[in-house]
């Protein structure tokens, strides 16, 4: 018979012998409880009465015997069962060692005394997106250990707990009590996806959040996640990228009535991104500025998504090869130029990043439409043409233009440090030809620092 994947105490072993059953009803959370070898084993003997051997171990297996009844039998002598794998971890698992079940703040925290029976919170699907966002835009770090200010521990579980708001802190051990396993198919916003190792409880096991589809097909989702370095907000093949077939679907019982997913009204004229995540509660008008640090080469977030569909909206869809995502694309900054020149601004304040006054017309609906065909001119920066700014060619970047500048360092005779040739994502091939470039004209120390500047670009494509 299969065991289960998930059990309400710690599954420490699935063996239904008498030495594994008492050790799972006198230790049933204790670190001692959650070894990795036979529970029926756990008592070891030094010097003397090691010596002994068998003896000490019979007596052991005795007291085991006596404490449970005199129906049951304890083993004679306390092997390693042979149906069990001990010690062996999940494959490629994240390194999520987690705490065990512990009030908020834990041990000696106010609650620690507590003895009132634990409710179960009803919570809306927004509210729990929204707590397990708190979380993401506070990088909370990782820790097994540490509690946060809102007194729920730092680690995967930890971070469900306070996500669903639950009374204390559980693990992965005893989150599935407090839900229920539902379909792919029934994935909402705000389940999780649990995977609970009995071969390695406290560092092989993790759960994440679902945040929603990112496409029709359903293989790609957002995950909420509390893991090394600090809690973080990232696309994840469904399930999980590694021991995907054991990660199991849950829904939350305090769960409120089925409700649309979290996030704004869609904006006329605009049909969503299908499936995918949308922001916060309310329509675009109520969702503030978030900064500066949201947008730019290497965003991947909600609110790019968001500006994409705003900027289509106000007339510069042509600029877009297909819907917005939450990806920032050279057709991002384009589109954002374009409203920008729009409203009649110039220089600095017609980037193509949106800043707060950018913003604002677009969440508001103010200001000058995009006109028919201003959108799709190649930008410029310091006055040279074609050149788009140095925050394009920067590690993570990924746009045309590095396509382009690879293709003319290649033509010009540095091809000799692509190994595969150019392509759109800026790598160590790019900065190196680039370097070798600005040194062939001359330049030394910071001039040669294998990023093109406006000079560089011009003489290059001169």
């Amino acid at each position: 018979m299969e065991s289960p994947v998930f059990e309400q105490f710690d599954p420490g072993s699935d063996c239904d012998c008498p030495g594994c059953v008492h050790w799972r009803r006198v230790l049933p959370h204790s670190p001692a409880g959650r070894t990795t070898a036979h529970p029926a084993a756990r008592p070891q003997a030094s010097g003397p009465a090691r010596a002994a051997g068998t003896p000490m171990v019979l007596a052991l297996a005795a007291v085991a015997s006596a404490a449970l009844g005199a129906s049951h039998t304890a083993p004679a002598a306390a092997a390693p069962h042979p149906s069990h794998r001990v010690g062996v971890p999940a494959r490629d698992e994240p390194d999520t060692p987690q705490g065990d079940t512990a009030p908020l703040h834990g041990p000696d925290g106010p609650e620690a005394g507590s003895s009132a029976a634990p409710k179960l919170p009803a919570i809306t699907r927004s509210e729990i997106i929204k707590r397990a966002r708190t979380w993401v835009s506070a990088k909370v770090p990782y820790s097994m250990n540490a509690y946060w200010s809102d007194g729920y521990r730092q680690d995967c579980s930890g971070y469900v707990s306070m996500a669903w708001k639950l009374p204390g802190n559980e693990w992965t051990g005893s989150l599935a009590r407090y839900g229920e396993r539902i379909s792919k198919d029934e994935l909402q916003p705000g389940d999780i996806l649990l995977f609970h190792n009995p071969a390695a409880p406290t560092s092989g096991s993790h759960v994440v959040i679902f945040g929603g589809w990112k496409n029709s097909a359903r293989t790609s989702y957002t995950a909420y996640e509390q893991i090394h370095p600090h809690t973080r907000r990232r696309s994840m093949r469904y399930p999980y990228k590694s021991d995907a077939r054991r990660y199991v679907p849950y829904r939350y019982k305090g769960v409120t009535a089925p409700e649309p997913n979290p996030g704004p009204e869609p904006i006329a004229g605009v049909e969503p991104n299908p499936g995918a995540e949308r922001e916060t509660p309310g329509t675009a008008t109520s969702t503030p500025y978030p900064g500066a640090a949201y947008f730019g080469p290497g965003a991947d977030n909600e609110y790019v998504e968001l500006l994409g569909r705003m900027l289509v909206a106000r007339g510069a869809g042509a600029v877009f090869a297909s819907d917005p995502g939450p990806r920032w694309t050279d057709a991002t900054r384009e589109a954002t130029r374009a409203f920008q020149l729009a409203q009649g601004w110039e220089g600095a304040e017609a980037d193509g990043l949106p800043g707060p006054r950018t913003w604002e017309l677009l969440v508001t609906g103010k200001g000058e439409d995009v006109r028919p065909g201003a959108a799709g001119s190649v930008p410029s920066s310091h006055g040279v043409p074609g050149y788009p700014g140095r925050a394009w060619f920067r590690p993570g970047a990924v746009n045309e233009y590095i396509s382009q500048l690879g293709t003319e360092l290649v033509r010009r005779g540095f091809g000799r440090f692509y190994p595969a040739g150019p392509g759109p994502q800026w790598g160590e091939g790019d900065r190196r030809a680039v370097e070798a470039f600005q040194r062939s004209q001359g330049w030394r120390g910071g001039a040669a620092n294998g990023y093109p500047g406006p000079e560089t670009w011009r003489r290059l494509f001169s």
